[in-house]
């Protein structure tokens, strides 16, 4: 309905071809998103001269024009697009990937809107990387399914990818080989000038639903960009740790080795800056013990550089699940079920927590594992 604000003639047209007998009937039989109580609504909204049971051929041009008026005025529902056919967020992903093999792909596509009054979907997929992809901006267009190959730069894709702040996505629009595809599938499409080559910027409404489309491509990309950069940070950050986990305990061991050889203990043989005071806090009881186990030989270089090596890896755990938990607001605790053989209430085993993997689970007593 909101086509008859673009189209002024657009009422007067429908109103001369309408096979319907009523002006009701022409409401919801000529126009999307106008349902039997909405048409009845509108012919009593239209004043005195209209009816709901007036047939639509006896409309002068007067009421025609008042018909033009109220539809343009009224608001309606976004169409629902089933008379569209769009190539699909899953088919644009699945050619991307197989002509240019991406390291990274995103993609979206929006819901049906209203542009002209006439039904609108945007899909959108943005690339990093791939084959025969240059470095900078490559964006490729279509219009229902169509490739666009001409005068790309005036087109609504181009300029939106031009206008969007790319640092903000940890994307290097000059250095990184950005693909970005764009159709736009429409009963009308706003073509600019005779050779159909590019649709306009002016046009609001596509360049907003574009410009989203192309910000949640955008957005997706920065979480999977955060989460790469944080894995390799972690994997240098323990590749460095343990790195020097063997000089560390030769270091130690070392030490101990020379404690549990002398006489006295070694906060005896410290050296004080104060006769009544040692240099540090010292627990005697676990340098006793410590010292008894290296004369034993229960500890030993292996046996620390063991230890040393599942702290690393404790810690990297404990990094990761807490990165985890703050890219999740909700957590990272879901829970996963198993259809049941039946509705009865079952009983379960204790929850398990298999080693520092951040995971747990409880088992069904009696379950069935089905190969």
């Amino acid at each position: 309905p909101s086509a008859a604000k673009e189209n002024q003639l657009l009422v007067k047209e429908l109103l001369s071809n309408t096979r319907e007998k009523t002006l009701s009937g022409f409401f919801n039989k000529e126009f999307t998103c106008i349902n039997r109580e909405h048409a009845n609504r509108l012919a009593r909204e239209l004043g005195a001269g209209f009816s709901a049971s007036m047939h639509p051929k006896n409309v002068s041009d007067k009421q025609g024009a008042r018909i033009q008026q109220l539809l343009a005025s009224a608001r309606f529902s976004d169409p629902s697009g089933e008379c569209l056919s769009p190539a699909g967020e899953y088919n644009l992903r699945l050619g991307v990937m197989k002509e240019l093999g991406p390291d990274w792909i995103a993609s979206y596509a929006s819901p049906a809107l209203a542009c002209g009054g006439h039904p609108l979907i945007v899909e959108a997929c943005v690339s990093l990387g791939g084959r025969d992809v240059k470095p900078g901006f490559n964006v490729f267009r279509f219009a229902n399914r169509i490739p666009l190959l001409f005068e790309g730069g005036a087109d609504v894709a181009t300029r939106c990818v031009q206008r969007l702040n790319w640092t903000t996505y940890k994307i290097d629009k000059n250095n990184d080989k950005i693909g970005v595809f764009v159709s736009i599938v429409s009963t009308k499409i706003p073509f600019k000038g005779t050779s159909k080559e590019y649709i306009g910027d002016e046009n609001a409404e596509i360049a907003e639903a574009v410009d989203k489309a192309i910000k949640q491509c955008a957005s997706q990309l920065r979480g999977k960009i955060v989460r790469a950069q944080a894995l390799k940070d972690r994997r240098a950050r323990k590749k460095a740790l343990t790195k020097y986990v063997p000089d560390c305990c030769n270091a130690i061991f070392a030490m101990l080795a020379s404690a549990a050889d002398a006489d006295t203990l070694p906060n005896e043989r410290a050296e004080s800056y104060d006769e009544k005071e040692m240099l540090w806090p010292v627990d005697v009881e676990w340098e006793k013990e410590a010292t008894q186990k290296a004369r034993t030989r229960e500890i030993t270089a292996e046996i620390l550089q063991k230890r040393l090596e599942e702290c690393v890896e404790k810690i990297d755990n404990e990094e990761a699940l807490e990165f985890s938990m703050q890219q999740n607001k909700d957590g990272l605790k879901q829970d996963v079920f198993l259809n049941p053989f039946s509705s009865l209430a079952h009983e379960y085993e204790p929850e398990l927590r298999p080693g520092n993997s951040g995971i747990a689970f409880r088992l069904l007593k009696k379950a069935r594992l089905i190969a």
